[in-house]
């Protein structure tokens, strides 16, 4: 069972890496449970003993048998989201565990870097829409049209969209640049389908 533990392990090691440390564990040698570590960030080895979480299963096997995204933290302090999974046998003690440590440090950097690039300065009192004119009107009658028939506008039968093509026809909307392409868009549905319902 173990080897089968360690395969899963090389298999999530060689997707997450390089910042998800995972571990193999046997708990039947609490003082060198460290079987097998992947992407070490811990800084630990193999026949390292196991941690207070891997004492607590072994003490009790009705311990939660997946405990996941917790906190925890690396030796030099770096933050770290972790899943602990243990394992047992057909008596229903715990003989294993399979543990993922995530490094947050660059996850924590990025969030910081992508809120400052998206921050918006709300003050200025200006807006503005990039839209082509009138592309709001269009999608704001379709969803209109949508919710009389109780559905979404991407939930459209051919027929209701013939008669919406109609309906927004009649209202001067397809005068509007780009109207074809905005219409196809809001209904998920290709330009060309847009023209033949339109015809």
């Amino acid at each position: 069972m173990l080897s089968q533990i360690e395969q899963v392990a090389q298999g999530l090691a060689a997707t997450f890496a390089p910042f998800c440390e995972v571990v193999v564990h046997d708990l039947l040698d609490p003082k060198h449970s460290i079987l097998a570590i992947h992407n070490n960030l811990s800084g630990r080895g193999v026949g390292d003993p196991t941690t207070e979480l891997g004492l607590a299963r072994i003490a009790d096997p009705d311990y939660p048998q997946v405990i996941a995204n917790y906190a925890n933290q690396f030796a030099d302090g770096r933050q770290a989201k972790s899943t602990s999974v243990g394992i047992k046998d057909t008596a229903g003690n715990y003989i294993a565990a399979l543990c993922l440590n995530v490094d947050l440090t660059l996850f924590r950097s990025l969030q910081s870097v992508v809120g400052q690039f998206t921050s918006i300065d709300g003050d200025t009192g200006l807006s503005e829409s990039l839209d082509p004119a009138g592309a709001d009107a269009i999608r704001q009658r379709i969803d209109q049209f949508a919710a009389r028939l109780s559905t979404a506008p991407r939930a459209l039968k051919a027929a209701e969209r013939r008669a919406l093509l109609r309906e927004l026809k009649d209202s001067g909307c397809m005068e509007v640049r780009r109207a074809m392409e905005v219409v196809a868009q809001h209904l998920g549905v290709s330009r060309a389908t847009v023209y033949g319902d339109a015809k």
